[in-house]
């Protein structure tokens, strides 16, 4: 009976699905179990083919991928889930593990560093950059880890996704196809973005979301 660590990857684009599958195969003792390009899919796989651990891709069509591991862990909370993400890591690794996810990494990163993160998991580790590690335990050693300083941690998951999709010039109705929610339910989630980051207008709001996306991306 083989004896190797099955690992299930869910992300949007088959590039990137293609390239995580063949880093992490080569690897003695991994085995790629499925892929899924999106949440609704892999959560229904990977309840039936139970997986040692999960790599998932926040940006998903649908339900994204921190609503996808508050799921999964709902129903397999031995679970181990390595986020791995173009976002901005340092809004986005602390969601992750307070989602449940054991690693935050940056899809930038050379690909021993991904095998070395999901050895890191396996073995009951949690894997973050240095950088975002260290900022983490200093929030928690000086207490300081329910507050935050930046202004984007007040939204929620489903409004920061509609706010950086403001910020990358889709429309409304783009946004709400995206993301397969109604036209109603994205001018709802841009009126709580407004009112949590004190903004007034629509303009403003597309100001602040293009500077935004604009940084994270440098």
């Amino acid at each position: 009976m083989s004896t190797n660590k099955l690992i299930y990857i869910v992300d949007d684009h088959p590039l990137m699905r293609k390239g995580l599958a063949m880093t992490l195969e080569k690897e003695v003792g991994f085995e790629v179990c499925g892929q899924a390009e999106s949440a609704e899919t892999a959560l229904t796989e990977i309840l039936k083919l139970k997986p040692d651990a999960a790599v998932i891709d926040i940006s998903l069509p649908g339900m994204n991928g921190i609503e996808l591991v508050k799921n999964l862990l709902h129903q397999m909370p031995e679970l181990k889930i390595l986020i791995v993400s173009r976002h901005d890591e340092e809004l986005y690794a602390e969601r992750a593990l307070r989602a449940g996810a054991k690693g935050y990494l940056m899809k930038l990163e050379a690909v021993e560093v991904l095998v070395s993160a999901v050895h890191q998991i396996l073995n009951g580790g949690i894997y973050l950059s240095e950088k975002i590690g260290n900022k983490l335990l200093m929030k928690l050693a000086t207490g300081n880890a329910s507050k935050s300083d930046n202004p984007l941690d007040l939204l929620s998951d489903r409004e920061l996704e509609v706010f950086e999709m403001t910020g990358k010039g889709l429309s409304t109705k783009d946004i709400g196809e995206k993301l397969h929610i109604s036209v109603k339910t994205v001018e709802s989630h841009r009126a709580n973005i407004k009112e949590k980051l004190h903004i007034d207008s629509a303009n403003e709001l597309m100001r602040h979301a293009v500077k935004w996306v604009e940084e994270s991306s440098k």
